[in-house]
């Protein structure tokens, strides 16, 4: 039997077939999950349609994170389809795309500060808020991270304060739901050729490097994070909750590079 099955999963974020969103959705496919889509944008709209039928669902549902008016509308909607569930992949973060290049402090305003905080932080905990009441006992709330949490990556700039925001959410909110046995982690990805990561300058350059470098001299694929998203948010993980798991081939345990002489 596939260790998802009879679970039903909302998964946000998939923009196309390069998403990290849509690789956790294939897995969780193939691993027997029921499945239910958002996305942003009415000129998104038919194509995750089209993934959702490739993924044996129909349920296709707008939201837009950054007004909770949106969020609750979501949730509202989705009791039609799934009156209780199981799991939310928060796979959603944004910074304006001139805030990914040059000196963090030159750069920086209050504005971009806030706006990147409000979409890739607390909206994690903001669908967690809204969708508490829907969520069966032993449900997974998952979301994605970067080691720019922790560690200083070239112009990742405020997605990198804004991803260590993010990960105490996980700590906090794993504290507060954890007595109703619902868990909350996150995967720290290595990098990807996503249309997001696309915004960062030099993102090319640290893709070679970080196939250099990692102690498996190469990249992650989407297939590698699907797969650990998916055990995560079954219940051979029922054990593990406020924690961030690395999915990057082992670059984050490297201090200095491998041929270092």
């Amino acid at each position: 039997m596939c260790f998802l099955s009879g679970k039903r999963i909302l998964i946000t974020g998939i923009a196309s077939k390069l998403s990290i969103a849509y690789g956790i959705a294939q897995a969780m496919h193939k691993q027997g999950a029921e499945l239910a889509l958002t996305y942003q944008h009415d000129r998104l709209k038919n194509r995750i349609k089209k993934f959702a039928k490739e993924l044996d669902s129909d349920i296709v549902l707008p939201c837009d994170v950054s007004e909770d008016k949106s969020i609750i509308a979501l949730f509202n909607e989705l009791k039609k389809f799934f009156p209780t569930f199981d799991g939310l992949i928060h796979s959603i973060a944004f910074a304006p795309s001139d805030q990914l290049d040059g000196d963090y402090v030159n750069t920086v305003t209050r504005q971009a500060f806030q706006t990147t905080h409000d979409i890739s932080a607390y909206s994690f905990v903001a669908m967690a808020k809204y969708c508490r009441s829907m969520l069966n006992r032993n449900s997974s709330l998952l979301t994605l991270s970067y080691l720019g949490a922790e560690r200083v990556i070239p112009h990742y700039n405020v997605m990198g304060v804004a991803k260590a925001s993010l990960e105490a959410n996980v700590r906090y909110m794993a504290n507060s739901m954890g007595p109703e046995g619902i868990r909350v982690n996150a995967i720290s990805a290595g990098p990807i050729r996503t249309l997001a990561a696309s915004g960062i300058k030099n993102f090319r350059q640290m893709l070679v490097y970080c196939e250099n470098f990692s102690p498996m001299r190469r990249t992650v694929t989407i297939e590698d994070i699907g797969n650990v998203a998916a055990f995560l948010s079954s219940n051979l993980a029922n054990g593990i909750t406020g924690d961030v798991i690395y999915v990057d081939c082992g670059f984050n345990i490297m201090a200095m590079k491998p041929d270092f002489k």
